[in-house]
């Protein structure tokens, strides 16, 4: 919406719209670890190519309406010391030494970035190992496995459904283990992330409907698309993607592997912990919302009194 307002076009707001959810540097080094390098490179390439397809199918083809001038956001990333506004680029560069620049980025990425998908990244493993655990070997490679059939049930499921980058990754794993090509995955792994009911109606909100038949449309051809070049991709390559799911942990030394866990624990806690409190004070409202007596003209003071109704 900032950058709709701010001038960008159509076309630039709607690759936005489909890049930055569907890859990042978190998503694809979790899918590194947690799947393998094709799936790696295939997934921000994909999104890459989808969100361009989709920018300038806007442009050429959608009403692209007023064009507003554009005010980019200078803003310091640092400590904000500068608005953007009311300072000069050249001088602002000399704020901040390099060292408080790499600084800035280490704590943003050990606290704000983690914070942020610490709760969807525990959501995602806790869904996989119920998969992992309580479904059986055969049946997702019985009924579902790969080909045209099988992407486009991903895609029925997708569309719908919320689910971030981060926390479908271990679900796609998952879903590799029991059999599913990786061609599905992926598209499971591009379509989750960049569509939603709600995302869906605050696009058509902004962009217009047109434009959200260009976004959704493109979507799903391109996953779909790039979803079967993959599986011809593993078996022209004599690759199992099930055997190579969670493979790269295997090059890293047990002692590192026990310290990122510890590490990644101990960074999850204070997420967790605001997310357990936030979730505790929601339910202590909606119980404490049915729990208020009703008073309906009470026709006594006894009345009043015993229901809690009386007088404030």
């Amino acid at each position: 919406m900032s950058l709709r307002k701010q001038g960008a076009n159509n076309g630039a707001t709607t690759a936005f719209l489909i890049s930055t959810p569907e890859s990042g540097v978190d998503s694809i080094s979790i899918t590194y670890a947690l799947l393998d390098p094709i799936m790696t490179v295939a997934r921000p390439f994909v999104a890459f190519v989808t969100a361009a397809v989709a920018g300038i199918g806007e442009n050429l083809f959608g009403n692209n309406g007023h064009r507003q001038r554009i005010i980019p956001d200078l803003s310091c990333p640092v400590d904000n010391c500068c608005d953007g506004q009311n300072c000069d680029p050249e001088t602002h560069r000399r704020h901040h030494t390099f060292f408080e620049k790499i600084k800035a980025g280490v704590i943003y990425a050990f606290g704000d970035l983690w914070e942020d998908i610490a709760k969807w990244f525990l959501f995602g493993v806790l869904l996989a190992g119920i998969i992992t655990v309580l479904i059986p070997d055969d049946v997702f490679s019985r009924y579902l496995g790969s080909g045209l059939s099988a992407m486009l049930l991903m895609l029925a499921i997708g569309i719908p459904l919320y689910i971030c980058a981060t926390a479908s990754t271990p679900i796609a794993a998952a879903l590799i283990i029991k059999g599913v090509s990786p061609g599905a995955a992926l598209v499971f792994l591009l379509v989750g992330p960049a569509t939603n009911v709600a995302s869906l109606t605050v696009v058509t909100g902004i962009l217009g409907r047109r434009a959200t038949a260009i976004y959704l449309s493109t979507i799903a051809v391109s996953a779909v698309s790039f979803g079967l070049l993959v599986d011809q991709v593993y078996a022209r390559l004599g690759i199992s993607a099930q055997a190579m799911v969670g493979q790269a942990s295997e090059v890293m030394p047990l002692w590192i592997q026990a310290s990122g866990a510890v590490w990644v624990m101990a960074l999850s806690v204070k997420p967790l912990y605001r997310m357990t409190a936030s979730l505790k004070m929601r339910f202590s409202r909606a119980a404490a919302s049915a729990e208020k007596p009703v008073c309906a003209n009470p026709d006594s003071e006894e009345l009043l009194s015993s229901t809690g109704c009386g007088p404030t």
